[in-house]
């Protein structure tokens, strides 16, 4: 048995290679890999010490994969280098803690033998990676699914969604093991698992075709650092006018998260005016903005204009707007404010006092289509997505601000997380953002046209208003909560054979 330091060593580096599978690097085969080791590092160890090394694993696929978190803390957050370290270590040391759960309870209940490793790992990965998906309002990022966005099981995605690919390749994961010491007969998981993918490539959701859109997607480029500052309003109100302007004969045109950086009280002349041109010319216009409602709550919202002329104010009521349900902690709320707020200004970034939109909101009408929004991380939550597409639904369309992340890895995730809800949702996909990755995304999840990131511009193109009748769409996550217990059942039943 190797040192346990010298082991915990090489779980780290293990974990910190592994976020390599994800976007913008894309090298997929290091995930099961990874793994794989991870696996065999815990075989012949006890519970305490091969949670240990999923610690480590866990610590350094969150501090590398996860490191355009730091880039907010550390640029607009006011703290010292060395606290936004330390608050950045906090966050992947949390979340590490579900891969040493996982490797504990692997170690606790199923090491007796190697069929029972091979049930019980990816079933306990699975609903480790569920759990983080909603515990303390949830943070799904890097599901090992994500790996596969342009991998060879992409084409189960819509039959198992994001969730069920990553049991997959948790599965092979733990063939891998047993095949490392010439036990062949564990070759058929990973042969399963390629032959699974070569079938569903072969038979890809029917896909119905229902016209197409004229479409706008107007990517601002606003300065975080200048975005929120008072004297920066109307000069941002008129970069977005004089953007869309030459585009307002498309069908449709759409501006990213909080465009409009203040509550809409507050622009509201702006906004009448701005819809009487948009009636006049027969387009209609989405836009982030703030809503306030009469007890002075805010949202993070999305509002259409120019369906018709309004005289009276704009109303949070409106039911072709919608506010976001799923907050991003200290973003847009902080919980144990009165105690968080007074300690830096991480703890009051502007508009971080956001209420919730309701779980399943009406789609918006524009454009003459039924559109499902999510707002910046809400795209990250399948079942949420999934909750606010129905038959009816036309298009996914999602908003982003990922100016906070600077020139890093974030957005490319971010763009491989949306892509994903367009193959398990069989719909096309408008993504909108302030300086990147604006695009639009088929109903195969395929990337049809792109703006350069950091550079001002309005991305116009048709979208064919395709729909794919998938398994996912219509069943969801559920079936593979069974499938992980059925693993878990089987794993107790045969550990001791």
């Amino acid at each position: 048995m190797a040192n346990p330091w010298i082991a915990a060593l090489i779980a780290l580096l293990s974990g910190a290679i592994s976020h390599l599978a994800f976007s913008p690097y894309g090298i997929w085969p290091l995930l099961p890999l990874s793994l794989a080791l991870l696996i065999w590092q815990c075989r012949d160890r006890g519970p305490k010490a091969a949670a240990g090394l999923g610690l480590a694993y866990g610590f350094g696929q969150f501090a590398l994969g996860l490191r355009w978190v730091h880039v907010s803390i550390d640029q607009f957050g006011g703290l010292p280098l060395l606290v936004s370290l330390l608050l950045m270590a906090l966050l992947c040391l949390y979340l590490a803690l579900y891969p040493a759960l996982v490797m504990g309870l692997l170690a606790r209940f199923f090491s007796a033998n190697a069929l029972s490793r091979l049930l019980a790992f990816p079933a306990l990965w699975l609903l480790a990676e569920w759990v983080r998906g909603w515990m303390l309002t949830g943070f799904p990022w890097l599901w090992l699914g994500y790996s596969q966005t342009a991998g060879p099981l992409t084409p189960l995605i819509p039959y198992i969604g994001v969730l069920g690919v990553g049991l997959l390749l948790s599965l092979t994961a733990a063939a891998l093991v047993p095949l490392a010491d010439k036990r062949w007969g564990y070759l058929s998981v990973p042969v399963a698992v390629a032959l699974m993918a070569l079938g569903a490539r072969a038979a890809p959701p029917s896909v119905t075709s229902q016209g197409s859109l004229d479409v706008a997607l107007v990517q601002g480029n606003v300065e975080q650092s200048l975005k929120w500052r008072p004297e920066m309003l109307w000069p941002t109100l008129l970069k977005y006018q004089d953007l869309s302007r030459p585009h307002m004969d498309a069908d449709l045109v759409i501006w990213p998260e909080a465009a409009v950086p203040a509550p809409e009280a507050m622009v509201s002349e702006f906004l009448h005016q701005f819809e009487r041109a948009t009636v006049f010319r027969e387009t209609e216009v989405i836009t982030g903005i703030i809503s306030m409602d009469s007890q002075k709550h805010f949202y993070n919202s999305l509002l259409v204009l120019g369906q018709e002329e309004r005289n009276g104010p704009f109303s949070p009521a409106d039911p072709n707007r919608y506010h976001k349900h799923q907050l991003l902690p200290i973003g847009e709320f902080v919980p144990l404010e009165d105690w968080l707020r007074p300690l830096a200004p991480f703890f009051n970034l502007p508009m971080s006092s956001f209420s919730r939109g309701d779980y399943v909101q009406t789609n918006l009408m524009a454009g003459g289509q039924r559109l499902a929004p999510a707002i910046c991380y809400e795209i990250a939550f399948p079942e949420l997505v999934r909750a606010n597409v129905n038959a009816g639904t036309d298009l996914l369309l999602t908003v982003s601000n990922d100016a906070w992340f600077g020139d890093s890895i974030g957005p490319h995730q971010h763009m491989d997380i949306a892509r994903m809800r367009a193959l398990e949702l069989g719909r096309p996909l408008l993504r909108v953002t302030n300086n990147g990755i604006t695009a639009i995304v088929d109903a195969r999840g395929q990337v049809q046209s792109q703006l350069p990131q950091f550079e001002t511009g309005v991305l116009r193109d048709t979208v064919e208003l395709e729909r794919a009748d998938t398994a996912f769409r219509e069943y969801g996550q559920r079936p593979l909560y069974l499938i992980a217990l059925t693993l878990l059942f089987l794993a107790w039943r045969w550990r001791r054979d």
